[in-house]
């Protein structure tokens, strides 16, 4: 059921308040983020006119902000970036793989995006390729269709990338397609380890060339034992590394696609309701089963937006890459 305000409505309501508490610790991106989506489709940003070529019949539009955070402007993204990318599929299953960042290193990412969404994007990728390319795996060289999500369903920090991987790949000699098992593709156990390893390599790689910050009540972790006594716990747990069956077929895949690639931190379809209690919203508690894993929490207007801020990423971020 479509609710009768956006996200747009939150931030222009309680907006206003929550930059003049939050001046000097929001950054200009996420200042643009929330203009942009005040302004979607408003007086604003200008209007066109749109005109039926049949009937004549004209009307004006509002012009969109086009914002890739915005939720009301990427359903349209989403179609476009499908129908370039339907081509590509081959006549073969899909599977789909997801890496998930410990919670120890999900703190770190949250004040470096940049490079360490980056890292996980390569980490992730670099496993895939390698296990694949292994001879007592498929053997072959493969490809992969990744997109970031920073949020779980409460809007909180978990990053975390999706994979869309087909069911094979190209033999070393280029000449041949090597099949992968009709319902397994990789190892998960395997994967996990050597992902782990790739990634704390290369996070200490980061650290020791001075590429991450850290501030406010992360500033101790600048030094060096304080960094590696907090990561410490991550060395030694399992990360999870998720490969679900395979898809029913390429309409699956494209469906699967459709909602993911342009996703937000929320889309206004789980919006409830919004007043002086706060905003009420509608989220998935995967701890829990069945009917009991759909939940409704009502969060206070700031923290709804300061969740919501959590995941503008850096302007120029690649969150879907082939």
């Amino acid at each position: 059921m479509r609710t009768s305000f956006e996200v747009a409505d939150i931030f222009r309501v309680a907006g206003p308040a929550y930059r003049a508490s939050h001046a000097g610790h929001l950054s200009l991106g996420q200042l643009k983020v929330m203009t942009a989506i005040e302004n979607c489709r408003t007086a604003a940003l200008g209007s066109h006119v749109e005109a039926c070529d049949d009937c004549g019949h004209w009307r004006i539009a509002y012009n969109s902000c086009r914002n890739r955070h915005c939720p009301k402007c990427q359903g349209a993204a989403a179609r476009t970036w499908l129908a370039e990318r339907e081509a590509d599929l081959l006549p073969v299953g899909y599977f789909h793989v997801v890496f998930t960042l410990p919670a120890e290193v999900a703190d770190i990412a949250y004040q470096n995006k940049a490079v360490v969404y980056d890292l996980l994007f390569r980490a992730a990728s670099d496993t895939m390729l390698t296990i694949a390319a292994d001879r007592r795996h498929p053997g072959a060289r493969i490809g992969i269709t990744a997109v970031l999500h920073t949020w779980g369903s409460a809007m909180m920090h978990h990053p975390h990338v999706h994979m869309i991987v087909p069911g094979g790949g190209i033999a070393p000699s280029g000449r041949r397609w090597i099949s992968s098992r009709p319902a397994f593709l990789l190892p998960v156990r395997v994967l996990g380890k050597l992902f782990r390893r790739l990634f704390r390599t290369r996070l200490l790689a980061l650290f020791d060339t001075g590429r991450l910050g850290f501030f406010a009540a992360m500033a101790g972790m600048a030094e060096s034992k304080v960094f590696l006594r907090h990561l410490a716990p991550a060395r030694q747990q399992r990360w999870v590394v998720y490969a679900k069956p395979p898809f029913a077929g390429p309409q699956a895949v494209l469906a699967y696609l459709a909602r993911y690639t342009h996703r937000v931190a929320i889309s206004n379809r789980r919006l409830i309701a919004f007043g002086d209690a706060g905003v009420t919203i509608r989220y998935k508690d995967y701890r829990r089963d069945g009917a009991d894993r759909q939940q409704v929490m009502t969060l206070a207007s700031e923290k709804f937006i300061r969740r919501f801020l959590v995941h503008v990423l850096p302007r120029g971020f690649h969150s879907v890459r082939q």
